[in-house]
């Protein structure tokens, strides 16, 4: 297959939320106490929320930059690229980039939505969430039909209020929900429990994947205080093996058999592993832990419930046999640090280019329209959501990296005041 050829859908992108997301959609008291947008004496702008800042406006929102100036500190708008947070020119970027369809993650409301679990006042917090949902559904996701991949953000603190916004959504179209891979580090039951079923199970009726991206858990590996930020780089997306661990041996899939969830940005090539230590664990010690599979082995379990999802995984190619062959996915991961783009097409050929074509489709484009309920070829033309014809609505958008001018790691007075777990993953 020809790079032109290629048809890419990414299942792990990220949305830095525009400043009038609220405007028009809440109650007056709703309104009140809504995050906003504050500029601080140096020129920086945080969302403000409850009397707190967030310092992450921009978080790793560095697509277009210099890579001198990549960092996790907040940023400006100005300094951000537009295609961070205005759907328009997100669209612009993503044809630029021959990228035909994508699902964003946000940023203001932590990877789990957590923000608003922590606003005292329930139905204040409701209201905002909902409003988030409906945003993100029909304005940055409704703009441009056979776009965007709809993904909403649950109420954390109640599983039948989770339900209902679960199903609340996909009436609106939208089939995933992003969660917490391990939701005891928020604070909340773990997957062992059965706090989670009234939720789980209202996933399962409507088809709707629980996308459990990294740091999600807002915790990273920090393997000492003094060890470089490259280490934590470099082991963060195989972290994601703790929360594999966790659901194959907790009793979600054996309740729910139908459930999808995706390990968003955890990557590949640890999996085959993986699946030989969970089923040597299953045979050699089931009898005295009282695992029970019935007639399959757990390895079977995880390739017929978990979506799994790389940005640049060539290893991961190789040994793709051990994977179900249907449910293995391509991200793009724009804007943050990690993303291809703008060269994703030419990154992603090098080592899919020597496969059959029809394992290339499945992965570029065939299982997240399967997997996500999403259907781009109803709103365009095949042969107008290739590569090639995507960018050649994208001849006048410059994707050439710029400066301005500005370090990292600004406004230590606030970065200090939350941790490294928090600025990269979450809340």
């Amino acid at each position: 297959m020809h790079v032109d050829d290629l048809i890419l859908v990414s299942v792990d992108d990220h949305v830095v939320e525009p400043p009038d997301l609220f405007e028009g959609r809440l109650s007056k008291a709703a309104a009140a106490r809504a995050p906003f947008i504050k500029v601080m004496d140096n020129g920086r702008e945080v969302w403000m929320f409850e009397g707190a800042a967030l310092p992450n406006v921009g978080l790793n929102a560095v697509a277009g930059r210099v890579p001198e100036e990549y960092g996790v500190d907040p940023l400006a708008f100005s300094e951000m690229r537009k295609g961070c947070w205005d759907i328009h020119a997100r669209i612009d970027d993503m044809n630029a980039n021959g990228m035909l369809g994508s699902l964003n993650f946000p940023s203001l409301t932590g990877f789990t939505g957590q923000l608003f679990y922590t606003c005292p006042d329930r139905e204040i917090g409701l209201e905002l969430l909902q409003a988030y949902n409906d945003w993100h559904v029909e304005e940055w996701c409704g703009t441009y039909p056979g776009r965007m991949i709809p993904l909403s953000i649950p109420p954390i603190w109640d599983a039948e209020l989770m339900a209902a916004e679960v199903r609340r959504m996909a009436d609106k179209g939208c089939h995933a929900v992003t969660f917490s891979e391990n939701p005891e580090k928020l604070g909340r039951p773990s997957w062992h429990s059965d706090f989670w079923d009234p939720f789980l199970r209202a996933c399962e009726e409507v088809n709707t994947v629980i996308c459990l991206h990294i740091g999600s858990s807002s915790e990273m590996v920090i393997t000492s205080m003094d060890a470089p930020i490259d280490t934590m780089i470099t082991l963060q997306p195989m972290n994601i093996v703790k929360c594999a661990a966790d659901l194959v041996w907790s009793p979600v899939f054996r309740k729910f058999p139908r459930l999808k969830v995706a390990l968003s940005e955890g990557g590949i090539g640890w999996v085959p592993y993986f699946l030989e230590r969970i089923d040597y664990v299953y045979q050699h010690h089931h009898a005295w832990t009282n695992q029970d599979f019935g007639d399959k082995l757990p390895s079977q379990v995880f390739n017929e419930n978990v979506l799994t999802c790389f940005i640049d995984d060539a290893v991961g190619i190789e040994v793709r046999n051990h994977l179900n062959p249907n449910q293995i996915h391509w991200e793009c991961d724009y804007p943050h640090s990690d993303s291809t783009w703008p060269n994703s097409p030419e990154m992603a050929m090098k080592f899919l280019g020597a496969l059959p074509d029809e394992d290339i489709n499945r992965i570029t484009h065939l299982n997240a329209m399967a997997n996500f309920t999403f259907d781009p070829f109803a709103h365009r033309p095949r042969e107008e959501c290739t590569v090639g014809a995507l960018r050649a609505q994208a001849a006048d958008v410059d994707t050439t990296a710029i400066s301005h001018g500005t370090g990292k790691f600004q406004d230590e007075g606030i970065v200090t005041a939350i941790t490294l777990a928090e600025r990269l993953g979450g809340r």
